[in-house]
């Protein structure tokens, strides 16, 4: 944010644990990517037949365009598959397709973690965006910004709170993953360990958006103290 700003160093952890986390994800999912369940089911099928199953045959699974575009819409309750994982029946689109299914069935059972963080994304959207320009125009205004500073230190608060609370609703997603790509029959147990490598790496990227957002928090902090 700033000129010769040291507190950059303070987030440097962060930084070099997402290149981590990118490079896994990219990594892995070219690994399994290439191995074929030995069920033949496709993403989408496996998608389906896990959210009928699951009491969530409501929700509609779609194809979108791009790379690992994957996610669940809680809004629209949709539940949306890349073109690389849509039609595919390697071990990497089925784990990846389960993941997103298991957000659906996390909604459709009232998680209340999932249910939190849908409550609070209104305020983070508006939140994230504010916080920044009102610090920085708070840090520059002097000792008469204070308030400003404060108000986007709480704002940024809520982003944080929201990287924190993704944590759990990430990891129970992908439990629920591995446990039903095991007992509907999808994935043997010998697969089963690479579906949990490739939502082992993606998990690693949220724990570094986590560890990012409370090192940015900590570092305003140490701004915000040092106009004082």
């Amino acid at each position: 944010m700033f000129i010769g700003d040291w507190t950059y160093i303070l987030v440097l952890p962060a930084v070099a644990l997402a290149l981590l986390a990118q490079f896994k994800v990219k990594s892995t999912y070219a690994k399994y990517a290439r191995v074929s369940a030995s069920s033949g089911a496709k993403a989408a099928d496996t998608a389906r037949a896990l959210l009928n199953q699951g009491g969530a045959g409501h929700v509609p699974v779609e194809k979108v365009p791009g790379r690992l575009t994957d996610h669940y819409d809680p809004r629209k309750r949709i539940l949306r598959l890349s073109e690389g994982v849509h039609d595919s029946s390697s071990i990497a689109a089925l784990g990846i397709a389960a993941h997103e299914a298991g957000h659906a069935l996390q909604h459709n059972a009232h998680y209340g973690p999932l249910a939190l963080r849908n409550s609070i994304f209104p305020v983070v959207n508006i939140g994230s965006t504010l916080a920044f320009p009102l610090f920085f125009v708070g840090f520059i205004a002097g000792a008469g910004g204070r308030v400003l500073m404060d108000i986007g230190i709480l704002l940024f608060s809520f982003a944080v709170f929201f990287s924190l609370i993704t944590l759990p609703v990430e990891f129970n997603a992908s439990k629920r993953a591995v446990a039903l790509l095991q007992e509907r029959g999808f994935l043997n147990p010998r697969e089963i360990g690479g579906a949990k490598k490739v939502l082992s790496a993606a998990a690693l990227t949220y724990i570094a958006s986590a560890a990012m957002a409370v090192l940015q928090l900590f570092r305003l902090l140490i701004l915000r103290d040092s106009r004082d």
